[in-house]
C-alpha cells in the first residue's frame, strides 16, 4: 500500500510540475544552472568511466576470441555496438542516478527543511514546477549529450587497448567499426538516454520534495533517490532493450 501511495502521488505530483511558468525568464536562467551543473559538473566522470569501460570491453572480447575462426576485425564492431546500445547510456546513467541524482534530492530537499519551499508558496510560487521543471529539462538536454560523448570515448579507449598493445592493427579495428552498422542502433541509444534522463531527474526531485524530518532524513532521501533511480532505470532498459529489438 505504502508503494501504490507513492506511485500515485507521483503521477498525481506531475500535474503541478508541467503548468504554464509563472516567470519565462527565472525558469529560463534556472534551467541554463542545471545545464552547466549536470554537464560540465558530470562530465569528467563520464570521460574517465567511459574510457575505460570501452578499454575493458576490447580487452575481455580479445581474450574471448582468442583461438576461434571469429575474425579479428569482429572486435572494432563489437566494441562499437556495445558502447552504442548498452554500456555507455546504462553506465553513464547509473553514474549520473547517484551523482546528479543526490545532489537534486539533497537541494530540494534542503529547501523544504529549511522552509524555503513554505515561504515561496506563501508568495504564489509554483514550487514544484519552478524547482523541478528546469532540472527535468535540463536533463533531457545535458544527459543524451553526455551519453553521446560517452560513446564516443568508449570506442576510442577500445581503439586504443586494442591497437597500441599490439593484439590488432589499426585498418582492422576500423573495418569492424565500419562493418554492419545499423543507424536504429543509435536511436535505440537516444531513446534510452531522454527515458533515463527523465527518470533519474524526476526520481531524485521527488525524493527531495516531499522529506520529512531532519538531516538524517535528508540523507536517506538522497540515498533513495540513488537506489529507486538505479533500480527503475534498470528495468526500463530492459522494457526497452524487448521493445526496440523485438
Amino acid at each position: 500500500m505504502n508503494l501504490l501511495f507513492h506511485i500515485g502521488r507521483f503521477i498525481s505530483w506531475h500535474g503541478m510540475i508541467f503548468k504554464f511558468p509563472e516567470n519565462w525568464r527565472m525558469y529560463y536562467k534556472e534551467t541554463v544552472r542545471q545545464m552547466y551543473e549536470i554537464g560540465i559538473g558530470s562530465l569528467m566522470i563520464i570521460l574517465v568511466v567511459s574510457l575505460f569501460i570501452g578499454a575493458v570491453t576490447a580487452v575481455q572480447f580479445t581474450y574471448q576470441l582468442q583461438g576461434t575462426m571469429i575474425p579479428s576485425y569482429y572486435i572494432g564492431y563489437i566494441v562499437r555496438d556495445m558502447a552504442i546500445i548498452e554500456l555507455a547510456v546504462t553506465f553513464s546513467s547509473i553514474i549520473l542516478a547517484g551523482k546528479v541524482g543526490s545532489n537534486i534530492a539533497s537541494e530540494i530537499g534542503g529547501m523544504r527543511q529549511k522552509e524555503h519551499i513554505d515561504a515561496m508558496e506563501i508568495m504564489g510560487v509554483n514550487t514544484a514546477s519552478y524547482l523541478v521543471m528546469p532540472k527535468i529539462v535540463a536533463g533531457l538536454f545535458v544527459i543524451p549529450v553526455l551519453v553521446s560523448i560517452a560513446a564516443v570515448v568508449s570506442i576510442g579507449g577500445g581503439y586504443f587497448a586494442s591497437t597500441y598493445s599490439g593484439a590488432f592493427s589499426h585498418e582492422e579495428f576500423v573495418q569492424g567499426l565500419r562493418s554492419f552498422f545499423q543507424p536504429w542502433n543509435v536511436c535505440m541509444m537516444y531513446i534510452k538516454a531522454f527515458t533515463f534522463a527523465y527518470i533519474l531527474t524526476s526520481i531524485a526531485a521527488y525524493q527531495g520534495y516531499f522529506v520529512k524530518g531532519g538531516s538524517i532524513e535528508l540523507g536517506q532521501a538522497s540515498t533513495r533517490a540513488v537506489v529507486y533511480g538505479i533500480i527503475v532505470i534498470l528495468m526500463a532498459d530492459y522494457l526497452l532493450a524487448v521493445l526496440l529489438t523485438s
